[in-house]
């Protein structure tokens, strides 16, 4: 399974470590808890969170909500852009001990594009509303790792898609205000 050299050896770790968080899917409960949580993290919980925010602040939440909308397009067009250039292939199209969980929403894995869309979405809402910290953080943590033991991204993707939404966030923010 290792290889020889220092890339080989980081794309090694990086399928162990996938190998060892996808025999966590075995188990029904937490395949069960990750499989909702990814599909959540589809869009739902940050849609109906960004309803909730208009609905209960009365418009106060406006601007909030376009900058979460609008980083999300931002997001959603890097990630799609990166996933077209790199071309990775499924942890679980490259190594036959893991196993694929959950439906796949497009065909490459780098970046997780789930994890970049709930970072980002992450901190701008946290900028306009830090007390939502409780909510986001662990849901977030939580799709970040869903994606490896669903078999779908190895923990680079991950990593990377956490990167860029901070990235892509951040920037957002500044060109804000």
């Amino acid at each position: 399974m290792f290889r020889s050299g220092p890339s080989h050896s980081w794309s090694a770790y990086d399928e162990l470590l996938c190998v060892q968080l996808n025999r966590g899917a075995r188990i029904v409960w937490v395949r069960s808890l990750f499989r909702l949580v990814s599909r959540l993290g589809d869009g739902l919980f940050w849609y109906v969170l960004m309803l909730w925010l208009l609905l209960s602040r009365e418009g106060q939440a406006l601007l909030a909500v376009v900058h979460m909308a609008a980083t999300g397009l931002a997001c959603t067009g890097l990630y799609k852009w990166l996933k077209a250039r790199t071309s990775r292939p499924r942890p679980y199209q490259v190594n036959q001990a893991i196993r694929c969980v959950a439906a796949p929403l497009d065909h490459f894995s780098f970046p997780s594009g789930h994890t970049l869309h709930a970072v980002a979405f992450s901190t701008v809402l946290l900028a306009y509303y830090p007390a939502f910290a409780w909510l986001v953080l662990p849901f977030s943590l939580l799709v970040a790792l869903s994606r490896m033991v669903l078999g779908l991204h190895y923990p680079t993707d991950v990593l990377a898609g956490g990167a860029i939404g901070i990235v892509v966030s951040a920037l957002s923010l500044v060109l804000l205000r």
